[in-house]
């Protein structure tokens, strides 16, 4: 496992380069739509029963949940690797379900395309990830007659106790848990540790969450989505209204791995826990068992700031004091525009 220890003067380049990815400007676009649907306040929906910003919509049913998540793929990455788009369709989905601490039952999928042979490569990769993963694909939309490649695919699930974005706590210790046993997928920052993985062990990995939260070791947890680790721990603190601080001599890492690249990187295994310090090491012991590097990257705190640290050294990548991002939390913050500084693009 690598380091991504840095000198100074890289350590305040790397922090730049966090706060303009366009990762986290893609997430800031969930606020948009949040706000336009009526969602946010307390992060309920429009009924004032779901909770919205989370990995699923948890939705109560006897004496558990349904879990029902859906992803979108940009059309550059359907177009660039359909095979793989058609593969991250399942596994994305199911690690979300895994993420709150559920169990898969199904896919339904909705594939556009230009003919025929534009969408072949995108529903094998489907249906291998169906078959590897074991939940079936019952259902869908398929549309043959368009311009271009376009995919979204969702998945229902079960939980009997959840984890969630919406409790992480002041005090907690946060855990990054990631497959490193992979490569990265170019030319996009996707961490691929999975298409070569035994059934066996892919389902057995994502086991370990609803492990966990059955046992009671956490209550708040969010898989690594494409904002990367640092973005990801932004949605998990401003859904529970905290802070986090993340030591960045900490986190999980693959040798000689750009280290921004890394914390913006999207990995087919990743997870942000919190956990008290009494079940910190039963939660560790739980990930290093099956072989996925895990380890104490942080704390939650009672502030509102996204803070990376390295030693003395400290840099702020999100101030939910000055914006929101998401736009679902427990107190959804009116945009300062004049006080904000704007969210830029990068090539990444």
């Amino acid at each position: 496992m690598g380091s991504l220890a840095l000198s100074s003067t890289a350590f305040e380049a790397v922090a730049a380069k966090l706060r303009a990815s366009r990762g986290m400007a893609a997430k800031a676009d969930i606020a948009v739509a949040a706000a336009r649907l009526g969602l946010g306040g307390q992060g309920l929906g429009t009924q004032g029963a779901v909770p919205v910003g989370d990995d699923c919509a948890a939705i109560p049913d006897g004496d558990g949940y349904l879990l029902l998540a859906i992803e979108g793929f940009m059309n550059a990455f359907v177009a660039g690797d359909p095979w793989f788009a058609g593969w991250c369709g399942v596994m994305v989905n199911l690690s979300d379900i895994a993420a709150m601490g559920g169990r898969p039952l199904a896919v339904v999928d909705a594939v556009w395309a230009s003919g025929e042979d534009g969408a072949a490569p995108v529903l094998e990769g489907l249906r291998a990830a169906s078959a590897r993963f074991g939940v079936p694909i019952v259902g869908g939309h398929t549309n043959l007659a368009t311009d271009r490649s376009q995919l979204s695919v969702a998945v229902l699930g079960r939980a009997s106790r959840l984890l969630t974005s919406f409790d992480a706590r002041p005090g907690e210790t946060l855990i990054a848990a990631i497959d490193l046993r992979g490569r990265y997928r170019e030319p996009f920052s996707n961490w691929e540790a999975a298409t070569d993985a035994p059934a066996q062990r892919l389902r057995g990995d994502l086991e370990l969450l609803p492990f966990i939260a059955e046992a009671g070791l956490s209550r708040a947890a969010k898989d690594i989505s494409q904002g990367g680790l640092v973005g990801t721990a932004a949605m998990l603190a401003e859904c529970s209204g905290v802070g986090v601080e993340i030591d960045l001599a900490k986190v999980p890492a693959p040798d000689g791995v750009d280290p921004a690249r890394w914390l913006m990187s999207f990995p087919s295994y990743g997870y942000l826990l919190t956990a008290t310090p009494a079940h910190v090491p039963a939660v560790l012991a739980a990930f290093h068992g099956r072989d996925i590097a895990a380890a104490s990257v942080g704390v939650v705190t009672a502030g509102r700031r996204v803070e990376l640290v390295q030693g003395a050294a400290r840099e702020t990548i999100w101030d939910f004091a000055r914006r929101s991002l998401l736009g679902c939390g427990p107190a959804v913050l009116q945009l300062d525009e004049a006080a904000a500084p704007a969210v830029a693009e990068d090539a990444a």
